[in-house]
């Protein structure tokens, strides 16, 4: 889950990765207890142009600086 009921969060883009990167490191950071989502995956796939549209990989903001370490660290 990734807002708990009565908390606010302030959604920023870790960045922009293929379909399966975006989910790899979405579960990378969920293991890491950092709250992560994607954007922009179901996009287009009815005409096949999915592989061409990047994910964004969405972070609260308070966790901005953990999740690029992680990624750094990979």
């Amino acid at each position: 889950m990734l807002v708990k009921e009565g908390d606010a969060m302030n959604l920023v883009e870790l960045g922009r990765f293929s379909r399966n990167e975006a989910h790899i490191i979405v579960g990378r950071l969920e293991a890491e207890g950092i709250p992560a989502v994607t954007f922009d995956g179901g996009a287009s796939i009815a005409d096949g142009s999915w592989l061409l549209i990047p994910v964004r990989v969405m972070i609260d903001d308070e966790d901005l600086a953990a999740a690029q370490a992680i990624l750094a660290a990979q």
